[in-house]
């Protein structure tokens, strides 16, 4: 089971998330702000982060660059999870560190997917170091 970090401050798709989530078996955190998303990504050290670009208090660029300066969190992978879908905003948030990008609204069968490919992938890194 791993421990998948959700921030997004609308309680709807935190809401769908998490339960797409936790059908995969996995522990799931919310944090509704990046502020608290930050916080709690710092303290839990979780397996993935799925983060919205568009969140009070900070945005999801600042967290996901303030994440990847943590050497121990380089690697964690990192959904971005957002209604902002033109060239730019997805080619800044894979400059910053972002692992994957969805597009709201988004197909709960396809953020699984990614969810499950993504934890694989990252256990196969750590288990070949």
């Amino acid at each position: 089971m791993a421990t998948v970090l959700i921030v997004d401050d609308d309680p709807f798709i935190s809401g769908l998330a998490s339960a797409k989530a936790r059908q995969l078996g996995h522990q799931v955190e919310v944090a509704e702000n990046g502020e608290d998303g930050l916080r709690m990504a710092l303290s839990l050290q979780p397996d993935l982060i799925v983060l919205d670009l568009m969140m009070p208090k900070l945005t999801g660029i600042e967290v996901c660059r303030s994440v990847r300066a943590v050497p121990a969190m380089r690697a964690t992978p990192i959904i971005m999870l957002t209604g902002k879908g033109q060239e730019r905003d997805i080619e800044e948030g894979f400059a910053v560190g972002a692992t994957d990008y969805l597009v709201k609204p988004f197909s709960p069968r396809e953020f699984q997917t990614r969810v499950r490919a993504l934890l694989e992938r990252s256990a196969g890194v750590g288990a070949a170091q």
